[in-house]
């Protein structure tokens, strides 16, 4: 009923290379699949089952083409991958770089959560499946299918218009998306075109998008007076998080089991409703603070930095100010412009890997490192993302057994209030060290371009160096770069970050709530770039920041952590504790 045959682009022209083996391999052509009879739309017959040649998560696609017999040659075919004298590696990199004009994507689970379990299952439709042609006016629909019975998954395609003997079937590549620039951005892998007319300067969303990770938070009353925790007697804590109830042991402070006999309430749980608490418990206190989202949900967070820019950018490198926010452009709303900055960046011959993230998630979770634009157009397929500016240059610490390699820093900081700013950095920062050398290769490869280990099966060959002991071997590595003058830009980076966090009214801010103290981990890195005057110098990159972060290793190394933190917010008692206030 349906078949499919292949047409060159040009008969005439038609290229045709000889490998060193004397086969011909034909290099300008297309597939195209074809009614052999007519076929109507609405005949119940005309459902067709598609079957799946590859289904793989991203991080395992180079070991399965190692792996899997006969995947690598029926993969270098589908995708008219040149074999002919090349070797298995060089066939894999082409394959990895073409998959993307093939792949599609599901996943199951609870995503949002970072369930390992629902991270996005890419799949590749058989021959048949991965010749359907791309039309604005397709006239069929292709959705996967997973058959609980043989857990297996397949795509389902039907027609949504009739067909005639001889008509070429075709899907809509994009078909959910009905902006116009942002549709032909994500086309690109497909239809290449010049999107540099395209203006890729970002501005601030509307309220609306705010209000959007929003839904059900309300605000507390401001009219409400808050009389403070309680002075004649001991400040009693609610506190979900184990390792910090444990070692909290300043006698200022007693321990209780429910929230409702608590002064002070720490959860793991997204709190909402402020105006409530505000309303009927005006006394307590609750370790978050209302529209905090815009810190921790890493498109708004990019937004929130960027307020703190002069509007500079370097018209050669097209870096841009502050110089400790990457590059980051929401692949939701801003693809197109992202497109353009792309291809800007590529016309200047300027490097241009990017870090793809998911919105909400952590641990290096669905995390993608690539130069390959039709990878990134593709990626928000399986759920939102960011593209952030790789640093190509990171700084590199000296691992005795392994070389250099790349690490981040995490800090703890510490809100105590919006009204006015007041926040303080813990002086004690955790470390994290990837496992191989750093080079600007094989992406896929995590040990080398990551450095969240502590998540991954076994703790393979887990790291562990204490910030006193890093401080003098980094002085001792990088001698011209004192620790203090490094650590101070860091905190000046902080600084920015929370002003720009609170430099508008909620839903854009976060809200100031007297009630509401909170910390917070900023991971980072380190990378090296130019001074005012043209000399060498050392810049934080901001990475993420987190609510309620792992606390385990800050208990474990530092048993006075509990009692410094909750005596800073909830005591504003700071004298002797390892904390700097910062504003």
């Amino acid at each position: 009923m349906l078949c499919y045959e292949m047409e060159s682009d040009d008969e005439e022209t038609e290229n045709k290379d000889i490998g060193k083996d004397g086969e011909e391999e034909i290099t300008n052509y297309k597939w195209m699949i074809e009614a052999m009879k007519d076929v109507q739309k609405d005949d119940s017959n005309n459902i067709f089952l598609v079957d799946h040649a590859w289904t793989y998560r991203t991080e395992e696609a180079r070991q399965h083409l190692k792996t899997i017999p006969g995947l690598l040659q029926r993969m270098s075919s589908l995708m008219g991958v040149k074999v002919n004298g090349r070797s298995n590696s060089e066939i894999e990199d082409d394959i990895l770089t073409e998959m993307w004009k093939y792949n599609q994507t599901y996943s199951f689970g609870n995503f949002e959560r970072g369930d390992k379990a629902a991270m996005p299952v890419w799949y590749i439709m058989d021959e048949f499946g991965s010749r359907i042609q791309h039309s604005e006016t397709a006239n069929c629909r292709t959705v996967p299918f997973f058959w609980m019975t043989s857990k297996m998954s397949y795509t389902l395609m039907w027609l949504k218009e009739d067909v005639e003997d001889g008509d070429e079937i075709t899907r809509d590549y994009a078909e959910t998306e009905e902006d116009g620039d942002i549709k032909k951005a994500k086309l690109l892998a497909w239809e290449p075109c010049d999107m540099k007319s395209i203006s890729y300067e970002q501005g601030e969303p509307d309220e609306e998008y705010f209000f959007r990770y929003a839904v059900n938070e309300t605000l507390p009353d401001p009219d409400q007076s808050y009389p403070g925790l309680p002075k004649d007697r001991n400040v009693r804590i609610f506190v979900e998080y184990g390792s910090l109830r444990d070692h909290l042991t300043d006698k200022r402070f007693e321990i209780v089991e429910t929230q409702e006999e608590a002064d002070v309430i720490w959860t793991y749980q997204s709190w909402k409703d402020y105006k409530k608490l505000s309303e009927e418990s005006p006394g307590k206190m609750i370790n978050q603070f209302p529209r905090e989202s815009v810190l921790t949900v890493k498109d708004l967070l990019a937004v929130v930095c960027r307020r703190v820019s002069k509007g500079h950018e370097d018209p050669d490198t097209l870096e841009r100010d502050p110089d400790w926010l990457p590059i980051t452009y929401n692949l939701k709303t801003e693809l197109h412009k992202f497109a353009s900055y792309f291809q800007h960046r590529e016309e200047k011959g300027l490097d241009n890997h990017w870090i793809c993230k998911p919105w909400n998630l952590a641990r290096g979770l669905d995390m993608h490192i690539t130069n390959n634009l039709d990878q990134i157009t593709r990626l928000p397929d399986s759920g939102p993302k960011v593209a952030c500016k790789y640093a190509e240059d990171p700084v590199l610490f000296f691992r005795e057994e392994v070389g250099n390699v790349k690490f981040d820093i995490r800090y703890v900081v510490l809100l105590s209030s919006v009204k006015p700013l007041k926040l303080f950095v813990y002086r004690v920062f955790w470390l994290r060290f990837a496992n191989k050398p750093f080079s600007l290769d094989h992406f896929d490869e995590y040990e080398k371009h990551f450095t969240v280990m502590n998540y991954v099966e076994g703790g393979i060959n887990l790291k562990q160096i204490h910030y006193d002991d890093f401080i003098p071997m980094f002085e001792n590595q990088y001698p011209a770069y004192p620790w203090d003058g490094v650590e101070e830009s860091i905190f000046q980076m902080f600084r920015e970050i929370f002003q720009g966090a609170t430099a508008l009214p909620p839903p854009q801010g976060i809200a100031h709530n007297p009630q509401s103290r909170a910390l917070y981990a900023v991971d980072l890195l380190l990378r090296w770039g130019k001074g005012q005057k043209g000399e060498k110098v050392i810049r934080p990159v901001l990475c993420e920041v987190n609510f309620m972060p792992d606390c385990d290793r800050a208990v474990k190394y530092h048993p006075f952590f509990s009692n410094d933190v909750f005596s800073t917010l909830f005591l504003d008692d700071t004298e002797s504790k390892y904390v700097t206030q910062l504003l």
